[in-house]
């Protein structure tokens, strides 16, 4: 069997959890099928660094006294955000060796310094995807999935998203039951499936300044199957309809019609997930009305049906 090395740069202010989750994940898969990965961290100067959260790694050397991996991971946190101009000319160089190069939320972006995801669909932390786009226009951002895989590019969302790409990788690798033994040493899914939204409809826009249409955010949230019209909305904040769609979107960044059918699609997909109902009554429950609108919305958004959605996405849990 090969034995892969997976390499995993660190640098000051790293977000640990991006490093240690990863490490984990791959360390448990070692000990379930020995000889399967061998685990390696490297520095620039091969010196400690001190991650974002105050603790100090001590990396098993410094990257030029690396060896070319099979996987080659960079993590995220403050310090990627400006990486060491070091640590991007070394990327430039090996990157391009590694069969696979993973990075876990902002980690994309001394990737990105790189030119190595240029072409590529990628995403990050949902923080920082807007960003992440403008500086890097020949990267196709997608701020939606918890992780992405385009070709033998990897890239994940923020913290906890870089163990369920790592288990996905680890099932890749060595097969489903090899992941599914991490996952249950773990306690966590196998897993989250990487086209699963990172962030809420909540979090996807702005919180309106104004309380009255704070009051609206809210409702909507937790009335999906209710009036949402713009009419009925404005006369909930009080506002005439067409001061209300301007103000709700100066304020959001999003009219009214998107973000109910945001937090519609939310709901529904969290049902599905998480529940026993049927297709008819999520529909009912997040506003559609009928299954038919429900699965229009669902092919349109997510490119699959509910009941698709249902068999592919509804973790099993953990025993």
């Amino acid at each position: 069997m090969e034995q892969r090395t997976v390499l995993l740069t660190v640098f000051d202010g790293l977000q640990s959890l991006d490093v240690t989750g990863p490490v984990e994940v791959f360390a448990g898969a070692e000990l379930h099928t020995p000889g399967s990965y061998r685990i390696r961290t490297a520095s620039v100067d091969g010196g400690p660094v001190r991650t974002s959260s105050g603790l100090t790694l001590v990396p098993d050397g410094s990257l030029a006294d690396a060896a070319d991996p099979h996987t080659l991971l960079v993590p995220g946190g403050e310090g990627s955000r400006e990486p060491d101009p070091r640590l991007v000319e070394w990327l430039r160089v090996h990157g391009p060796r590694a069969p696979r190069l993973v990075s876990v939320c902002t980690g994309a972006v001394p990737l990105a310094r790189a030119g190595l995801l240029d072409g590529r669909r990628v995403t990050t932390h949902w923080a920082y995807c807007e960003e992440l786009a403008r500086d890097h226009p020949a990267v196709r951002v997608d701020p939606e999935p918890i992780f992405v895989r385009d070709g033998h590019v990897a890239t994940s969302a923020g913290v906890t998203a870089g163990i369920d790409l790592s288990l996905a990788l680890v099932e890749e690798d060595l097969g489903r039951e090899a992941a599914l033994a991490v996952a249950r040493h773990l306690v966590v899914f196998l897993r989250r499936p990487g086209n699963q939204a990172q962030f809420s409809a909540q979090l996807a826009v702005q919180t309106a300044r104004r309380k009255p249409l704070r009051d609206v955010q809210q409702w909507i949230t937790e009335h999906p199957d209710g009036a949402l019209g713009v009419e009925a909305l404005a006369a909930r904040a009080a506002l005439s309809p067409r001061h209300f769609a301007r103000a709700f979107q100066a304020e959001t960044g999003m009219t009214p019609g998107r973000y109910v059918d945001r937090v519609r699609l939310e709901h529904a997909r969290r049902l599905l997930e998480d529940s026993a109902d049927g297709v008819e009554q999520v529909a009912r429950a997040s506003g559609y009305g009928t299954p038919e609108a429900m699965r229009r919305a669902f092919l349109r958004t997510l490119g699959t049906s509910p009941a698709e959605y249902r068999r592919r996405f509804r973790p099993a849990p953990v025993t």
